[in-house]
């Protein structure tokens, strides 16, 4: 598997959870009204679930692949921003 393929799979798992939090909020919502728990366990769980975004890094020079200079943005770069490296194609070693 690509480096970009995997993070773009991380990048999808990631927006399956923010559907799935804002389902779960409405649901909440719904049942017993407006709660900030309900913010607090969804925001907690995506914080826990894109503690794994720091694993995606360059195959060359260990750039991360959602950032953009100083920017993080919520897709991966598929060409190193720092070596230039296609990442759609460069074997990834990361876990």
């Amino acid at each position: 598997m690509t480096a970009y393929r995997a993070a773009r799979r991380h990048a999808l798992k990631m927006l399956a959870g923010v559907v799935i939090g804002v389902v779960f909020i409405i649901a909440v919502d719904a049942w017993i009204g407006h709660s900030s728990i309900a913010f607090a366990i969804v925001i907690f769980g995506l914080f826990m679930a894109n503690i794994g975004i720091l694993g995606f890094n360059c195959p060359n020079c260990g750039s991360n692949l959602f950032f953009r200079g100083p920017l993080m943005l919520p897709w991966p770069n598929k060409t190193c921003s720092r070596c230039g490296t296609d990442l759609t194609k460069e074997a990834w070693r990361g876990g």
